[in-house]
């Protein structure tokens, strides 16, 4: 088969081609630049279009990703800095691009903002391309190389950095995805955990405006602990041995350092982090940039509704906790899982307190222990994810006038495959679980006919693609895969699909967990001052 090309304006470029889950032929075109390499004096800083290049541009191979140590490749360091590359996966190229252009999916990958890229190791396309879209996936920077922030304005460092690296590629998109088949006009954004976060974000941020048209948060979203960052580098500079140091020491001694002596600094400043602190990396509220990818706290923004009012679907795992075995437990008090926006100061009595009505409320008499593992992980779900989905959806669901989906992820088979990596047996699923049914992974095992692992495939795909091209995941009440219409939110009492073995309609997820939060929060300093 002749290789199939693409010109740009960028320049022409050379893919290769592939076959999906059924059999049937792709295109693939990896590795595109979509901005300028963040090397030199363009390190730490927003993004730069990229440049045109002269004769035909290989892309038959993904680029490089960010330098990352993966725990969930037994921990490899791998990648480097000139990483802002994207892949296009499409059926066939347009011979009118005016005519018969398809929805686009736009995926954006997890790992916590410090590991992960969009590579086909872990998010290969041949689900997905088994529907009519086009789907790109991209790499962003992580971790200090994108999310450090300094306040002194002389240095243009704002912070968000790996979030406008989104943004670039949204851009490109726009400018170039109809070369491919895709329809600029019908953008999916999608993503999960980290990925689900800077989607939310997306929908947030003034600078992503225009860009997208419908957004999938996979469990992550903005009011979720970890994603909101202390601004400046007031961490950084005691890590780095510089207390009382000047941000332009502290950025001089930074560019005189090598990719691998910055990645230590990074393990060294993130170790003893714990979640009733504000992350020393990630999204902050830029306060005096020109251009701010955030210009409020998310919570003020969906509030007041100054968000990106497209079709916005939500959702999680049931057992999104079990996350944590992969570093360890993830706990060992109840009090250290309290989210540092409810304003308590760790290791102090009154924190200590409400610690003991959370040990209560999920233990009881018991104590945190190899039998309650079941316990433990419905209280690291809570706290860490499905809380902060709750509110996301109380608040911003009747400030658009775009549809809001919510689901719950039930569904267990060979293809959950963080569980299945971590050997945990407790009911349940696991973060990250989902992904196993939208892409190919390196573990995904041979998916066979008539089994429970291709019905759910199908379904995923089916729900998500139709979300992308109609703004409904349920439009066909004659489909015989998706059986159940699935109900956007439009009350207090939230409709959300479970999709489990079955795709069941139910109301009002984990209703008392949920009213224990919100009752421990609005009694929390932090609470106390947001209803003032």
């Amino acid at each position: 088969m002749v290789e199939p090309t693409v010109t740009l304006n960028q320049g022409t470029l050379r893919g290769s081609t592939a076959t999906d889950l059924r059999g049937n032929p792709f295109l693939k075109f990896q590795g595109i630049p979509y901005a300028k390499p963040p090397l030199g004096e363009l390190r730490f800083k927003a993004p730069v279009a990229p440049e045109p290049w002269t004769g035909v541009f290989d892309a038959t191979k993904e680029g490089e990703v960010c330098y990352h140590r993966d725990p969930l490749k037994r921990g490899a360091i791998s990648g480097g800095e000139n990483c802002l590359f994207l892949n296009v996966f499409t059926k066939k190229l347009p011979a009118d691009q005016n005519k018969a252009l398809r929805p686009v999916m736009f995926w954006i990958h997890g790992g916590a903002l410090i590991f992960g890229s969009g590579n086909g190791d872990m998010y290969g396309p041949e689900f997905l391309m088994t529907e009519d879209i086009v789907l790109v996936t991209i790499n962003y920077r992580l971790g200090i190389l994108g999310f450090v922030s300094f306040e002194d304005p002389s240095l243009e460092i704002p912070g968000n950095a790996g979030f406008k690296d989104q943004v670039m590629a949204l851009q490109w998109v726009q400018t170039n995805i109809s070369k491919f088949g895709g329809d600029p006009n019908n953008v999916t954004i999608f993503g999960e955990s980290a990925g689900g976060i800077s989607v939310h974000l997306l929908v947030l941020s003034p600078m992503a405006k225009g860009l997208f048209h419908k957004a999938i948060a996979q469990s992550g979203c903005a009011l979720n602990p970890g994603v909101e960052a202390s601004t400046g580098c007031t961490v950084l500079a005691t890590t780095m041995g510089l207390d009382g140091a000047d941000e332009k020491t502290i950025y001089n001694t930074l560019m005189g350092k090598q990719v691998e002596e910055i990645f230590e600094i990074q393990e060294k400043m993130l170790k003893d982090v714990v979640p009733c602190q504000r992350r020393p990396l990630g999204c902050v509220v830029e306060k005096n940039s020109p251009n701010p990818f955030l210009d409020d706290e998310p919570r003020t923004i969906m509030k007041t509704g100054r968000f990106n009012k497209v079709p916005f679907m939500l959702g999680f795992t049931t057992g999104e906790g079990m996350l944590f075995d992969l570093f360890g437990g993830g706990v060992s008090d109840c009090e250290s899982v309290i989210p540092w926006y409810f304003g308590y100061e760790h290791g102090q009595p009154d924190t200590k307190i409400v610690g003991e009505q959370i040990k209560r409320f999920y233990f009881g008499d018991e104590d945190l222990s190899p039998t309650t593992k079941a316990q433990k992980y419905d209280m690291l779900s809570d706290a860490h994810f499905i809380y902060g989905m709750y509110v996301t959806i109380l608040t911003q669901y009747s400030k658009s006038d775009a549809p809001t989906y919510l689901y719950r992820m039930s569904v267990e088979s060979e293809l959950n495959i963080l569980k299945k990596v971590l050997k945990i047996e407790v009911p349940g699923v696991c973060h990250i679980d989902d992904i196993g049914y939208l892409f190919k992974t390196f573990i995904t095992p041979e998916i066979k006919s008539g089994t429970i692992e291709e019905t759910s495939v199908n379904r995923f795909v089916k729900l998500w693609t139709n979300f992308a091209k109609f703004g409904n995941p349920t439009p066909n009440k004659k489909d015989s895969l998706l059986t159940t219409v699935w109900k956007p939110v439009t009350n207090e009492n939230l409709d959300f699909l479970d999709i489990g073995r079955l795709l069941v309609a139910r109301r009002n997820p984990y209703a008392d967990r949920m009213k224990f939060w919100k009752n421990l929060f609005a009694l929390s300093p932090g609470g106390q001052k947001k209803s003032k």
